[in-house]
Order: C-alpha cells, then sequence, then structure tokens
C-alpha cells in the first residue's frame, strides 16, 4: 500500500516540484537584473546633471561674451574687454556646482578690426569641464565631460580726429541768401552793384562809393542787417561741435577736433583737442580777414586780391595731420581722421609762373587742379568730407566774367571730386549751411551695432 500511489497522487506532487522549480528561476533572473538596472538609473541621473550643468555655462559663456561688447566695453581696448569677458565667464563657472575645469581649458579671445568707418570687435569663447558622477563613478567613469563655446560680434563706432579746413577768404562774403545779395546789390549801386562786404581799412573812394560815410561794404552789410555766407559758416561750425559731443557720447567714442582758416593765408584757430566745449568757442572767432584795400593786403604789400590759397590751405592741412589709425582703442592705435573742407571751391592764390587770372603769378582755378593735395590726402587713409557752398555767378562782374565764369561749370564737379565717396554735400545760396555741415558730419561717423 505504501508504494501503490494513485494517479491523482503523483501528478499533485509533479506539479508541487515544477512549480517550486519556477519560483526559483524568476528570483535568481531578478537579483541578476536588479544590478545593471540601478546602475542605468543612476548614468541617466549622471547625464542628466552633466547636460543641465552645461546649459547653465553655454548661458553663462553667452553672457561673457556679449559682456565684451557692450557700448561701454566697446569703448574700451581689446585687451580691457578680455579681461572683462573672462572675469565674467570665470565668476560665474565658480557658482555651478560640482562643474570642475582647469584654467588652460578655458579660451576667450577679443579681436578688433578696421571696417571701413567702423570697427569690428569678435569675441570668442570656449571651454571644457568636468561634471563628476555619483553612480557611474563605480565603473570607472568618475566625470562626463562637457564642452561649448559661444561668440559675439560687434561693429562700433571709432575714434575719429576730425580737421576743419574752413575757407575764409574774401569770397566767402558774400551775402547769405539771395534777399543779401540783391541788399548788397542795391545799395552798392554806385559802385556797379557789389554783392561782397568786403572789409577793408583804407577802401578807395570808388570802393566804398555811394557808402554813407564812406565805411567799407562791410560795415555797410552790418549796418542794413546783411548776414554773410561767413556768418553762417562760424555759427554751422560752432553748431557742430554740439552735435560731436552728443554723438561721441552715444558711440562710446572719442572725437577730437583741430580748426583751420584758409584765405590767403593758413591760421590755426584751435589745434586738435577732444575738448569740444574749447573747440566751440575757438570757432567763434571764424571770420574773413580784413585788408588794406582793393588789391592791397597790407599798405605796402600789393597781392592782387590774391587771397584763396586753397591748395596751399590743402598742402598746410596735409602736414598738420598724422597717419590715421584705425581708430580702436588698442594700444599702439590712433585714431582715424577725417578732413572736412568748407569752401566754394575756387582757388585763386599766387604761382610763380602760368597764371590765368589777370597776371602771369595769379592763378584762378577749380580746387585740385594746380595741385593734386585731394588725392594726396586720401591716399593717406584720411577720408575728405566736403560742404561745396555754391560759386555764386556774378555775370555783372567784370573780373568774374573774365577769370571765374569759363570754368562755373567745373567748380562742383572737382569739389565733389575731391571728397571721398559719400562725403559731398552741395548748398546753395540760401541752404542751410549747419544742417549740411551735420549731415557730412553724421555721414563719417558710424552708431554702435551689437549683433548676436
Amino acid at each position: 500500500m505504501k508504494r501503490a500511489l494513485n494517479h491523482c497522487t503523483r501528478v499533485a506532487l509533479m506539479r508541487l516540484r515544477q512549480w517550486r522549480h519556477d519560483g526559483g528561476s524568476v528570483a535568481i533572473l531578478t537579483a541578476l537584473l536588479i544590478v545593471p538596472l540601478t546602475f542605468a538609473l543612476g548614468m541617466a541621473y549622471d547625464y542628466t546633471m552633466a547636460s543641465n550643468r552645461k546649459d547653465q555655462i553655454d548661458g553663462m559663456a553667452d553672457a561673457a561674451a556679449l559682456g565684451a561688447v557692450t557700448p561701454d566695453m566697446m569703448a574700451q581696448s581689446s585687451t580691457v574687454a578680455k579681461t572683462r569677458a573672462t572675469s565674467l565667464f570665470i565668476d560665474q563657472l565658480n557658482t555651478v556646482s560640482g562643474a570642475s575645469y582647469s584654467p588652460t581649458d578655458i579660451a576667450v579671445t577679443v579681436t578688433d578690426t578696421p571696417l571701413g568707418a567702423t570697427i569690428t570687435r569678435n569675441v570668442s569663447i570656449t571651454y571644457k569641464a568636468a561634471s563628476p558622477n555619483v553612480f557611474a563613478g563605480v565603473l570607472g567613469m568618475a566625470a562626463f565631460q562637457i564642452s561649448g563655446s559661444s561668440s559675439s560680434t560687434s561693429g562700433g563706432a571709432p575714434n575719429i580726429d576730425f580737421y576743419l579746413l574752413l575757407d575764409d577768404s574774401p569770397s566767402m562774403e558774400i551775402g547769405a541768401t539771395q534777399t543779401d545779395i540783391d541788399t548788397m546789390v542795391s545799395h552798392t549801386s554806385a559802385q556797379g552793384g557789389c554783392a561782397f562786404a568786403c572789409h577793408e581799412v583804407s577802401p578807395t573812394a570808388g570802393d566804398v562809393a555811394g557808402n554813407p560815410g564812406g565805411e567799407d561794404n562791410y560795415t555797410l552789410a552790418r549796418n542794413l542787417g546783411v548776414t554773410l555766407r561767413i556768418d553762417l559758416v562760424n555759427t554751422a561750425t560752432q553748431n557742430l561741435m554740439t552735435t560731436a559731443q552728443s554723438t561721441e557720447s552715444q558711440n562710446h567714442a572719442t572725437y577730437r577736433t583741430a580748426i583751420y582758416t584758409m584765405d590767403y593765408n593758413f591760421t590755426t584757430l584751435q589745434t586738435l583737442t577732444s575738448d569740444l566745449t574749447a573747440a566751440q568757442k575757438s570757432a567763434a572767432n571764424i571770420a574773413s580777414p580784413t585788408v588794406y584795400s582793393n588789391n592791397y593786403l597790407t599798405k605796402t604789400n600789393k597781392n592782387n586780391d590774391e587771397d584763396s590759397a586753397l591748395d596751399q590751405g590743402l598742402s598746410n592741412a596735409n602736414t598738420a595731420m598724422p597717419d590715421p589709425g584705425g581708430g580702436t582703442n588698442n594700444a599702439g592705435d590712433t585714431p582715424q581722421e577725417v578732413l572736412f573742407i568748407v569752401s566754394d571751391g575756387v582757388v585763386d592764390q599766387n604761382v610763380a609762373s602760368g597764371g590765368n587770372c589777370s597776371s602771369s603769378t595769379r592763378a584762378c582755378a577749380p580746387i585740385n587742379t594746380l595741385a593734386n593735395w585731394c588725392t594726396t590726402v586720401k591716399n593717406r587713409g584720411i577720408r575728405i568730407a566736403f560742404l561745396y557752398t555754391t560759386y555764386y555767378p556774378l555775370p555783372t562782374n567784370s573780373f568774374y566774367n573774365s577769370n571765374i565764369s569759363p570754368f562755373q561749370s567745373q567748380i562742383a564737379t572737382d569739389a565733389q571730386n575731391c571728397a571721398s565717396q559719400g562725403l559731398f554735400f552741395q548748398v546753395d545760396t540760401g541752404g542751410n549751411i549747419s544742417d549740411a555741415l551735420q549731415t557730412l558730419f553724421l555721414r563719417a561717423v558710424s552708431t554702435a551695432r551689437l549683433t548676436q
């Protein structure tokens, strides 16, 4: 009986043995998988932490790169900007919990490049860092290596020296508007109708014929309330200094100016200075010269009214201007340079021979005809801005008809050819010289621009 088991009992025992066998396999399999599953989850955590740290550091690199091209930094040298960007980046990087780095794994470059009338600054930041692992370290991977880069570019206004060469010759004593010209002509009919307010110490009777009290035409113009073209140049130059001050502040650049006048002589009204307020005060002294009388500079110096030595003025200005630089604040760099010319574009000066204007030693011609000074200046990398105050035709004047009229149509063209591309402006009689001069100035500078 003990050996005789019925069929049902044998089946039950077999199932019990099978159940015990399967249960052991699941437990063993679970035990075997728990370790790699734990490490997989741990590595996912480590990777997520590394990714988060990289995102933080990338944002810090972006901020540091932009920090080197802010308007304030654009007014500093590339060396200062590099120090600033490096400091910004490292200070922020040190706040990233757990991240480690070596100073040699951080590279910051800042390069300033002159580009036309602007300075282009390129900033680049690259880095390498380590994000420590919690779980992966058990497998011999102590940290995830992370890296990234950021860059920024800014085009800013350069530092510029402005040299003003202002024509104050007697031809600039013409009435500023057509009304002013007509007033002078109508009150000098005894002289044949003179539109110029010549300033003479001892005028001849013919030069002051009909003037009350025998005063010269300059005094007559003042008594009549006539505004002269030279008066507009005086006011325009003073206003320009105000514009220059506000523009350099907006552009975070440094502007300096020098003021010269040109007649029979070359006169320095203001040496090169960054004190634009002082330059404005100097500009208030702009006026045409006083001569002794018609054809006489002094009582004993008969210069035949050769009082517009514009070519000689250009030569002297060329000598006064050093070679220009790129306009950056980098060590050893110097400002860019712009020569502003305000003139009616006609030369009337003494020459050794070959004169074509009443005598063999007197030459009358458009600018840059007798000597190629405009080209000489531009070839040095100095831009020329030319404000052409239109030479007013005087068909009732015999001297004009004989000596100036033949090249009247050439004056404006030669003045424009003297100017650098885009820096020519013509003001007709009655035009606003102040607005025109400021327009030219704003063309010659650039506004700061920040791009990522």
